[in-house]
């Protein structure tokens, strides 16, 4: 009797991704404006642009370069790391350049947890890293922040069994904009080392705050033996298609990580890295320019959802480009998001792809420029009126 093959009973726990969902009911509803995916509007510095145009004309451009990245980058983003996030990388770290933030974060797990493992999270949790840590046939384990959505460190360590090997934060947060303080932080990098565990630190959204510090506890006297940290120049530089990120690992783990790197990526793309190397060089005033109109889409994005009258619980954070909006109705979460879709052309995601109980919508105004912020506000606030009402929950 003949059996037809089928995926592994490991992928089929992961959760479906998120992103392309809400990215079909989009296609398909044109005119749409999109408050979901996680982008910045604004491009990168032209400079990319000029280091691209002149990229290939040696011909070692088109060969395959080291596992880790080319030597003159990691150079700039040791330097980099060094004067903005007070991380010395060398004897205790080496930088590997990646394909991006997620597959960092990949490279990490990979090399840290064997299967049954466990990895703490906090909810509500980046997608992509609960997909990740199932995927590498480890568990997730999700602690709930506090009410003000930040760390929960009693709780963090009430999660700790026999089997965990690590603790993630990521700060500023995505899915909620909350930028954790440095006690806490510091907190649970001390947890992790009096625990031996890691502590996988991702700083995607470093430069995006407003008002408040960012820290990194990278740079803990120490850290560096058991602290790994996540970069991405996605968001920053505008560069969210050209897949560039960088990791700063513990020595112990660097030739577990060039292991996995050689084997999913063999090295990470030249002209990409001839790119970010063009970026660092320009810096973080690239995206500092940007941060007082982001600021003031913040500001306006939460003033138009407090003062609606919607039943909704809106979060008063001051990182990332997000609002984790709480919404005070028996609804499902996805189905809420296809309606404001189909119905009312705006799109957010649904909070329960982000671990959160109840009806939960994350609302990303990164990509939301002077001339569309009104307009994708009306519809977003209408749409929920419509669909919610006002004042009391409402049944379903």
């Amino acid at each position: 009797m003949q059996r037809t093959p089928g995926q592994s009973h490991r992928l089929a726990r992961v959760q479906t991704p998120v992103v392309p969902v809400v990215g079909r009911w989009i296609a398909e509803t044109p005119g749409t404006i999109s408050l979901g995916q996680g982008m910045v509007w604004y491009g990168p510095p032209v400079e990319v642009l000029d280091a691209v145009r002149q990229f290939g004309d040696g011909g070692s451009d088109h060969r395959y370069g080291p596992v880790e990245g080319l030597g003159f980058l990691a150079e700039l983003i040791e330097d980099k790391l060094a004067r903005e996030n007070g991380i010395v990388v060398r004897p205790s770290g080496r930088v590997v350049v990646t394909a991006g933030g997620n597959q960092a974060f990949m490279n990490a797990l990979l090399a840290i947890t064997d299967p049954g493992d466990e990895v703490i999270l906090q909810a509500p949790y980046y997608f992509n890293h609960d997909m990740a840590i199932v995927m590498a046939g480890a568990r997730p384990v999700a602690v709930p922040t506090t009410d003000t959505l930040q760390l929960d460190v009693d709780a963090i360590a009430r999660a700790i069994t026999d089997r965990t090997r690590a603790i993630v934060t990521v700060s500023p947060n995505n899915p909620t904009g909350a930028v954790y303080d440095e006690a806490s932080l510091r907190a649970v990098n001390a947890l992790c080392r009096d625990r031996g565990l890691f502590h996988v630190h991702d700083e995607a959204y470093e430069y995006f705050t407003y008002g408040v510090a960012h820290f990194s506890p990278g740079s803990i006297d120490g850290a560096g033996a058991y602290t790994i940290s996540l970069y991405s120049l996605s968001k920053a530089y505008g560069m969210a298609s050209w897949r560039c990120g960088y990791m700063v690992v513990p020595e112990s783990l660097y030739q577990a990580v060039r292991k996995i790197q050689d084997t999913l990526l063999i090295c990470p793309p030249a002209v990409s890295q001839h790119a970010a190397a063009a970026a660092l060089r320009v810096g973080r005033r690239h995206a500092d320019a940007h941060l007082p109109a982001l600021d003031a889409v913040r500001r306006r994005v939460r003033e138009a959802l407090t003062t609606s009258g919607l039943p909704c619980d809106v979060p008063d954070v001051a990182g990332a480009f997000y609002l984790f909006v709480r919404v005070h109705a028996d609804r499902d979460p996805m189905q809420l998001a296809e309606r404001l879709i189909r119905e009312h052309r705006v799109a957010v995601m649904p909070g329960n792809a982000f671990g959160a109980d109840g009806c939960a919508l994350r609302v990303s105004y990164g990509a939301l420029d002077a001339d569309t912020v009104a307009e994708g506000l009306d519809r977003l606030v209408g749409g929920l009126r419509a669909l919610v009402g006002a004042g009391s929950t409402v049944e379903s």
